[in-house]
């Protein structure tokens, strides 16, 4: 009932929904093995020890980090919650048992020259080359995940009023401007390189449809922006390849992810002044503490050239 309340009422997404069961099986199991049957005989030190349980691990499970035992005690917390509510049970054991607190973890972001090596290591005429240069604009001028990225139709871009409409988590959409760079680097792709690849498609799919003797089925996925070396969609996986090569060429040490020029995006405009609440905007955060920890980013640099730079710093 409450994973049916999830999905049909708060619109979760099928893989945190399935990430929930998961959690709960668990949490049940662990229940019914301490003597519990039933959730109204559940009170709160058998949640806490619960807790305790998904920290330390046990003979089948390890021991979880903190992020992950908080994810699992919010599926426990909740569900609890939603018993209580509904009049299933008369109190709500977990509502004072806090999750773990993981650490916090500043975001990775690349230096504004590194982003520009890296964005100058994918100049080329090609077909590949243009959409390579596209999608790192792309991904860099607007902040989108690179699902948001590879899942963007053509349709979805208006170059004349310069914005993208990007389609996030939880089935929420945001308005997003394309910057001039990421304009004349999609254009580009969109006349020279992105029909040339569609073209290998339609050749794979007219031989196929010649052997068979029917209709091929390609057009189905036509509308998608960034395609492969074949014609198809650009999967998150060719993205990841696309960026790694990029990164190479461009002669960076550091790992680099799809991920890293979301966060770069983010970090630089904040130094550059950019208000929070913008930023969220763009990155299409629900909640502002979300894109605060990227403030924390800025005061660690002020806070390094400080240290470098004023004589009584020490």
């Amino acid at each position: 009932m409450y994973l049916d309340h999830l999905a049909v009422e708060r619109g979760l997404a099928v893989n945190t929904i399935s990430s929930y069961r998961r959690d709960l099986d668990r949490y049940a199991a662990t229940l019914r093995a301490a003597g519990h049957s039933r959730l109204d005989t559940v009170d709160e030190r058998a949640v806490t020890a619960y807790v305790r349980l998904l920290r330390e691990g046990d003979a089948e499970h390890p021991p979880l980090a903190a992020a992950s035992a908080a994810r699992a005690i919010s599926a426990v917390r909740g569900l609890h919650r939603f018993a209580a509510r509904e009049g299933l049970i008369a109190d709500d054991a977990a509502r004072e048992v806090r999750p773990p607190v993981p650490p916090r973890r500043l975001p990775k972001a690349l230096g504004v020259d590194e982003v520009r090596r890296l964005l100058e290591a994918v100049r080329g005429d090609d077909p590949a080359s243009l959409r390579d240069a596209a999608l790192l604009e792309f991904l860099y001028g607007t902040g989108a995940r690179v699902s948001e990225a590879v899942g963007c139709a053509v349709d979805d871009l208006d170059l004349t009023d310069g914005s993208v409409l990007l389609r996030g988590k939880g089935g929420r959409s945001r308005l997003v401007p394309v910057g001039g760079y990421a304009r004349d680097a999609i254009a580009a792709y969109l006349v020279r390189g992105r029909p040339a690849l569609l073209a290998h498609r339609r050749s794979a799919s007219g031989a196929r449809s010649g052997a068979r003797g029917g209709a091929g089925s390609g057009a189905r996925d036509g509308h998608i922006l960034f395609r492969n070396a074949r014609g198809g969609p650009l999967t998150r996986q060719g993205a990841w390849g696309i960026l790694r090569q990029a990164a190479t060429r461009a002669g960076l040490s550091q790992e680099v992810s799809p991920h890293a020029l979301r966060h770069s995006f983010a970090t630089h405009l904040l130094d550059g002044g950019a208000d929070v609440r913008v930023v969220q905007e763009l990155l299409g955060h629900a909640s502002v503490t979300t894109t605060q920890i990227y403030t924390l980013v800025t005061v660690e640099k002020l806070r390094e050239v400080y240290a470098t730079s004023h004589p009584r710093a020490r």
